[in-house]
């Protein structure tokens, strides 16, 4: 194993000397000024940032643009932070409690309360951690056609791969195509992974720069084999560490043959144009007029089959359950931008019409009482944003509300930042928001004839954040969220009878968060340090979380060779939260709920990494829950659901550029 492991390093080394060799990137900070925080892959700096090219092509020539258009560069250093965004997610998951498997589902350690969207989703929300929405797509502009490889091995059998190439048709056409696959088998019975996101981008300004055009397409689908967890039987033998079940396919599940998949297709359309455009004589502008439109269409499927019912669930209509879920969404916007003295900034202002249709197969009659087909309607918005710098301070703010149409929403979020050059950054928000839950609280069909409701009752969902952050490099890096929520709405086992049903806190929660990051150095040995502490009053039943979650690394790194061909970084990881009633797992609706019997946690996480650059490319090598081999058999993601056991992972990220 590991003399292959080291050929296929050498042959990756040796493969990226035909890369196009290039000068290490810089990142920029808040105020596009060069600093040498190298925070994750993609650091996005606030606006556009010219670059006016000296023959040469450096990193900071190819940009990548989010949906606010921010931009941030390819970057290919290796950093700590890389390290934890390695996973099929290919997002830091600090926050999460991942199940077994690659492209399973992950349990909540920490909630973010921050979301402004007016509309509720489909559900499902255990299906959606790998689902790229609108605000995940990206948008280039490249000198020469660049390529990002993400490879990592799976779990048993199978692998994961990320491929993006980006190319510039002309100086103003950029096209961008990427597909992410996953395929891992998993260690237990029946769960199989296999995903599959497809993603096409598409961006264009005219020569005068008055006319800008994005868009994107965007086709997923997440198929997840579903067992149902443990059954009571092999949790013993799972807790005892029986010898003769160190292969935990030997193990019996609650179920085999059943799975859930999460399909959808998006189109987006985002153009403006400029009708005014005027400059001082220091070539900025000052008064500006745009105008602009955004088309949004997506379909979403859910599916949950299972070839024979089982008691898990309940009494069912039928022995084969093929239940189906679909949501069906347009969105027009329109929308007016201004810059000028006279709004003392940058106002936009937005109209926009929102067309919903959520619907199963059929209308049912349960006990006489009657399961509509689905809910549609539509839904006329208005939103504005506005930003602006008060002296040193820069100050955001926006807001919408649903005028017109059945779904009642609203949000406020204003937002201020200062810089003190690169000494620290302040920043605080305040934010209030006002949602409907998600669709399959309000209505759901099922075969199992206790999975289906039609609940008219449930409020709109009140959210108030109050956030504070202090960011500095030198010092500590801090923030503070205090969340109120009324009306909350969750699933939960209401009866004991492992029959689930959405529900609604009708108090008010309290939830306040401190998170604290702070790197110690000394020679070549880091030590990273991430630590939150979390308190939920009056709600503390149906919000469960621990109250302190960390993670420590401690790593070596070190230019290795003549010439630094070959950066080295080395070191342990450790991951740790305390004991809690962690939410369970419901594979029928893809969703977690609340329980209240289980308590999971007081385990670390032990993971042991090597990693190493060579070039354009970062190798992973790492020793997967090492801990788990001479710790306690008691490491759960949720109630009868084990978390990995030791496992070695390597993998590797290639960027080259032709």
């Amino acid at each position: 194993m590991t003399r292959k492991i080291l050929s296929l390093i050498l042959v990756v080394s040796s493969l990226t000397l035909y890369a196009q060799r290039r000068k290490p990137i810089k990142q920029l900070d808040a105020n596009g000024l060069i600093t040498n925080r190298l925070d994750n892959d993609t650091t996005f700096v606030k606006g556009e940032i010219k670059i006016d090219l000296s023959g040469k092509t450096t990193y900071t020539d190819y940009k990548i643009f989010n949906k606010e258009r921010d931009t941030a560069y390819v970057d290919t250093t290796m950093t700590i932070e890389k390290y934890y965004k390695f996973n099929f997610l290919r997002k830091d998951d600090f926050e999460l409690l991942p199940f077994h498997n690659q492209g399973q589902t992950a349990n909540k350690l920490a909630y973010d309360f921050e979301d402004l969207n007016l509309y509720p989703n489909l559900g499902a929300r255990a299906k959606q951690y790998n689902f790229y929405t609108v605000k995940d797509i990206y948008y280039y502009e490249v000198p020469t056609p660049t390529t990002e490889l993400a490879w990592r091995t799976g779990l048993e059998q199978g692998q994961f791969l990320d491929a993006l190439i980006t190319l510039n048709l002309t100086k103003r056409h950029n096209i961008a195509l990427a597909y992410k696959g996953l395929r891992s088998l998993g260690k237990y019975r029946n769960t199989l992974s296999s995903h599959g996101n497809f993603r096409m981008s598409y961006q264009y300004l005219s020569k005068d720069k008055k006319y800008r055009l994005r868009t994107h397409l965007a086709a997923q689908d997440l198929l997840n084999q579903e067992n149902g967890g443990l059954t009571d039987e092999s949790i013993a033998l799972f807790e005892a560490n029986d010898k003769n079940f160190k292969e935990r396919g030997r193990l019996e599940t609650n179920f085999i043959d059943a799975s859930n998949m999460l399909r959808g297709n998006r189109y987006y359309l985002e153009h403006d144009y400029a009708v005014l455009g005027k400059k001082d004589s220091l070539n900025r502008v000052r008064n500006s007029l745009k105008i602009g439109h955004i088309f949004n269409y997506n379909t979403l499927h859910y599916e949950f089959d299972q070839k024979e019912d089982n008691a898990i669930f309940g009494d069912a209509f039928t022995s084969s359950i093929k239940d189906k879920a679909f949501l069906e969404t347009v969105y027009n916007e329109v929308s007016v931008g201004f810059e000028s003295p006279i709004v003392l900034g940058r106002l936009k202002i937005m109209a926009g019409n929102y067309n919903y249709n959520y619907r199963f197969k059929d209308i049912k009659i349960i006990q006489n009482t009657v399961i509509p087909q689905g809910i549609k309607g539509n839904v006329t918005s208005l939103k504005a944003k506005w930003d602006t710098y008060y002296k040193s301070i820069k100050i955001k703010a926006k807001a919408g509300v649903n005028v017109l149409g059945d779904l009642e929403g609203n949000y406020f979020k204003a937002e201020g930042t200062y810089k003190q050059d690169s000494l620290f950054t302040l920043k605080a928000s305040i934010s209030n928001t006002s949602k409907q839950p998600n669709f399959n609280f309000l209505l759901y069909q099922s075969d199992y004839k206790a999975y289906n409701w039609h609940t008219n009752g449930l409020k709109n969902q009140l959210t108030r954040n109050l956030k504070f952050s202090f960011l500095s490099e030198k010092f500590i890096d801090a923030t503070a969220t205090i969340t109120q929520i009324d009306n909350y709405a969750f699933f939960t086992d209401g009866d004991g009878d492992g029959q689930i049903e959405p529900n609604q806190f009708t108090g008010t929660i309290n939830y306040l968060k401190l998170e604290v990051k702070k790197k110690l150095r000394y020679r070549k040995f880091t030590l990273d340090n991430t630590i939150a502490y979390q308190k939920v009053a009056n709600g503390e039943t149906v919000l469960h979380v621990p109250q302190i979650i960390t993670r420590n690394s401690l790593y070596y790194s070190n230019y290795l060779f003549k010439g630094k061909p070959l950066y080295l970084q080395t070191g342990v990881s450790v991951k740790y939260f305390t004991k809690y009633k962690i939410d369970a797992y419901n594979p029928l609706l893809a969703e977690f709920y609340v329980q209240n019997t289980t308590e999971i946690g007081d385990f670390p996480i032990v993971d042991l990494f090597i990693n190493a650059k060579v070039r354009q490319t970062r190798l992973y090598f790492k020793l997967d829950n090492f801990g788990s081999i001479f710790l306690k058999k008691n490491y759960y993601s949720a109630p009868t659901y084990p978390y990995r056991d030791f496992v070695i992972r390597f993998g590797l990220v290639w960027n080259f550029f032709i």
